[in-house]
């Protein structure tokens, strides 16, 4: 391991190749492809390949071929033990120097306190996929968490479709309107303690950390509002996107998040990501 830690500073110190990490990071569990990769980072193949090619033999990312392309994701394992190995050295015998920098709040062991938790799903257009997964939420656990939606373009309006579906199930939609992401950052902001992003595009982009560490993960899908077809067509595809945010979040609610620790926790958030999203509500 020693003797990997200055090869991977040096390579992560190339700044579109930290580029590259950085956005695999926020995509993380998934395996994003090459092309992708490539125009969220306005990259040329050919030299994205050269920084994937560098990463993938520092060994901070790892490859599989999908078909006749190869999908990207980080080696966490291998990042993991890079920065503990970075933190344990730098702070052996001076632990107190090193703890604004470790936050304690988000990698310690002590789990999150019994409230009702701040939740906060970011899509492009907060127009379908994020707006459902507000409206979820509140329905299933509104007494235990507090729901919220934005995105990240500068102006969006609801979906008709997402509008219906949402009607049909139930919820009120008198409380929704299309927000930016704007509204929830700078002075004054809430305070999350879960963010997730539920589409690819948003996913991708690099907004700013945080405020407090929340514990984030991707939970990207499929845009219904790309779905092509007769009114039927599309009017399935946005059932369908609702089912499979109403199965991820069913169990997000079941979590014990009072009695896990922060690391065990963002392993669960990030597991409900992995989940198959075609089954409907």
């Amino acid at each position: 391991m020693e003797e990997m830690i200055p090869s991977r500073l040096s390579i992560l110190g190339h700044p579109q190749r930290l580029a590259v990490f950085r956005l695999l990071m926020r995509r993380y569990p998934d395996r994003v492809p090459a092309g992708e990769l490539a125009e969220a980072l306005d990259l040329k193949a050919s030299t994205l390949s050269a920084y994937l090619s560098a990463l993938s033999q520092a060994g901070l990312v790892s490859h599989e071929r999908v078909g006749t392309s190869l999908r990207y994701q980080i080696a966490m394992t291998e990042v993991r033990r890079t920065f503990d190995y970075l933190l344990l050295d730098c702070c052996r015998g001076r632990p107190e120097l090193c703890s604004p920098i470790t936050f304690p709040t988000v990698t310690g062991t002590q789990p999150m306190s019994d409230t009702k938790y701040k939740v906060l799903f970011i899509c492009t257009g907060n127009s379908a996929r994020s707006i459902f997964a507000e409206s979820i939420l509140r329905q299933e656990a509104g007494d235990r968490f507090e729901a919220h939606s934005a995105g990240t373009r500068p102006r969006s309006e609801l979906n008709p479709f997402a509008l219906d579906v949402l009607q049909q199930k139930g919820h009120d939609i008198s409380v929704l309107r299309a927000k930016n992401i704007a509204e929830y950052q700078g002075e004054g902001a809430p305070k999350f303690d879960f963010v997730f992003t539920v589409c690819n595009q948003a996913a991708n982009e690099d907004c700013p950390a945080w405020t407090g560490q929340p514990v984030s993960a991707h939970w990207g899908m499929p845009d219904p509002v790309k779905a092509e077809g007769t009114d039927a067509a599309k009017s399935l595809a946005f059932h369908q996107a609702y089912g499979a945010l109403h199965n991820r979040i069913k169990v997000f609610t079941a979590l014990p998040i009072a009695s896990l620790d922060r690391i065990s926790l963002q392993k669960a958030v990030d597991e409900i990501g992995r989940t198959d999203t075609g089954a409907s509500a």
